[in-house]
């Protein structure tokens, strides 16, 4: 299968697995991709995404060329109807960790964009090489990348092509940690499963707040914050959560 998932008790591991053509995405690939993450949003039982590629040498290098289908010539302007990115926004509500375990180049960086926390493989690369092959990001490269590193950082990349190292990923803010092959995996597991444990309610209200927080005023943010905290208020996860401090015990969460 191009994309195999694996549901591990509140945690649902994506894994794109084409390592013979880089992990790159076919469109069947790309809609079975998509299926899969839609799947694990509508599923009340999973609470963290991790999504990673086969194999280690490559996370994802974007489209496959070889298997695209070249959509008509569109006046300068217009939009093809048959045209589509890569991967579509699909406006999760639930958390999804990349564990980036090789080359996220085009595409798959773009598609890497789109996950709530990314994580790396020490020898992971990570780039936006459309301009080389005359093109240009069109999955959000352009407008995410920027927003998480800034307009000049993101002008490097995306201009001349510059694939930059894990390393460097992490200190321009594009990765959280890098971590030795053989540990990711388990490292991007582990987290999920810390976030998992969390009251599902809350850590949706917290992702809807600094997602959407991010790109509003200051003062509309913090009014919008305030009012994701009162709708916590009344939970009966809140409640479950202080009475299991005040008797130190581990809290049962069910998202209500």
């Amino acid at each position: 299968m191009e994309i195999e998932v694996e549901d591990r008790g509140g945690v649902v591991l994506v894994t794109i697995n084409r390592p013979e053509a880089a992990n790159a995405l076919t469109p069947s690939a790309r809609d079975a991709l998509e299926a899969a993450l839609l799947a694990f949003d509508a599923d009340p039982a999973a609470r963290v995404a991790v999504l990673t590629g086969a194999c280690d040498k490559s996370f994802c290098a974007g489209s496959d060329l070889k298997a695209g289908v070249p959509t008509q010539a569109v006046p300068a302007g217009m939009f093809d109807p048959a045209d589509r990115p890569l991967m579509r926004d699909l406006n999760l509500s639930k958390p999804l960790i990349a564990a980036i375990n090789g080359h996220a180049l085009g595409g798959g960086l773009e598609l890497a964009l789109i996950a709530d926390i990314r994580i790396a493989a020490s020898h992971a690369t990570l780039g936006l090489t459309e301009a080389g092959i005359g093109s240009m990001p069109g999955s959000g490269g352009t407008q995410r990348l920027p927003r998480l590193i800034g307009s000049g950082h993101a002008m490097l990349m995306a201009l001349a092509g510059e694939r930059i190292a894990a390393d460097e990923a992490l200190q321009w803010g594009l990765v959280s940690r890098v971590l030795p092959s053989a540990q990711l995996l388990p490292a991007a597991l582990a987290l999920a499963e810390r976030v998992a444990a969390n009251a599902p309610l809350a850590v949706r209200a917290i992702r809807r707040a600094i997602r959407e927080g991010s790109e509003m005023p200051l003062p509309q943010g913090l009014l919008f914050e305030r009012t994701l905290f009162n709708a916590l208020r009344n939970t009966a996860d809140r409640a479950e959560g202080r009475a299991a401090f005040r008797e130190r015990r581990p809290p049962v969460f069910k998202g209500q």
